[in-house]
């Protein structure tokens, strides 16, 4: 199995902290970033193929600008309130998935078994 860079932006500290444990058994590395702008060049520069972003941080504009720039990463989205609304908007714009970020294993399933399926269609 390839192992995946993981980029995060996350709000809230506690659950990018809980993000990074649980990623990193999984995951070549787990970048943590602080804005979009970072979040965008770590993707580039690191060739990341997982970005787990808050949609606290960006909207759902973004969202689908980083789908498009980025055809081979994953974007799995998370929220504090997520529900099927965000989801089906998430999903249109661009993300594999979208979850509550109080649900670390959720997360941590999205971007997993995301990242194959996303390759294969970028190739």
């Amino acid at each position: 199995m390839q192992l995946f860079d993981v980029v995060l932006l996350q709000s809230d500290a506690g659950v990018a902290k809980s993000l990074v444990s649980a990623l990193s058994p999984s995951v070549a590395s787990v970048r943590e970033v602080h804005t979009l702008g970072e979040l965008r060049n770590s993707i580039a520069k690191h060739r990341a193929g997982i970005a787990i972003l808050d949609m606290e941080k960006a909207a759902l504009s973004e969202v689908q600008t980083l789908a498009q720039d980025f055809p081979a990463a994953s974007i799995v989205c998370t929220h504090r309130c997520a529900d099927e609304e965000m989801w089906t908007a998430a999903l249109n714009a661009g993300a594999a998935d979208v979850c509550r970020a109080s649900d670390t294993s959720a997360i941590v399933h999205a971007a997993l078994s995301s990242q194959p399926s996303r390759q294969a269609a970028a190739a």
